[in-house]
């Protein structure tokens, strides 16, 4: 008879251990049946999914375009990169300018004969103008270009916390009219009120 426990006992335990052991190879799925269907549906444990984390879109976004990546939302890339090509190409077009007519100006301050093609017959406050004017769109285009970067930071991070809000495709509007008593002294006065309601 205690021949019989212990074998029964035996048996169990390799059931419950074989079963454990089943279940830790995978872990990522949970069979459910239902009444009126004969097949298991698969159910994938939500708990093993990595969360989506705006920090990491964030870190991402130091490069530009892979915060965007990693949102899903990767049509940005070429918008963020066109950006940069146009402020990089006035960075280069305004530096080259500002570096002739500052040159130029020097030049002639120091008793040099006009040699800037095409504004030799420029006064010399003038090309000191033109300097100047290069110079800030220069300033400008740089500042242009940082600005850029930092809507890459922001634009990540913001849709980063946005990645999960869903609203729902029915969007409605329903109005409800009422009839409310209004107090005037001793009697009342029917008043109408409109109330709106929006459900999505």
């Amino acid at each position: 008879m205690r021949r019989q426990w212990i074998v029964t006992l035996a048996f169990v335990v390799l059931m419950v251990g074989s079963r454990v052991v089943a279940a830790q190879e995978h872990p990522t799925v949970v069979t459910l049946v239902t009444p009126d269907s004969v097949q298991p549906q698969p159910i994938a444990n939500t708990l093993s999914e990595e969360m989506h984390s705006p920090r990491k879109a964030l870190f991402l976004s130091f490069l530009p375009g892979a915060g965007q990546v990693y949102n899903g939302q990767a049509w940005k890339v070429p918008i963020i990169y066109g950006g940069f090509a146009a402020a990089g190409y006035f960075i280069y077009y305004n530096y080259n300018k500002m570096v002739d007519f500052r040159d130029e100006y020097l030049w002639r301050v120091k008793g040099g004969e006009p040699q800037l093609e095409g504004y030799t017959n420029y006064p010399d406050n003038s090309i000191y103008n033109y300097y100047q004017s290069y110079n800030q769109s220069f300033q400008l285009a740089i500042i242009f270009s940082v600005i850029i970067y930092s809507l890459n930071l922001v634009d990540a991070f913001v849709y980063g916390h946005l990645y999960e809000f869903q609203i729902n495709d029915d969007i409605s509007m329903s109005l409800h009219p009422n009839v409310q008593p209004l107090p005037l002294g001793t009697s009342s006065l029917p008043m109408t009120t409109l109330s709106c309601t929006f459900s999505f």
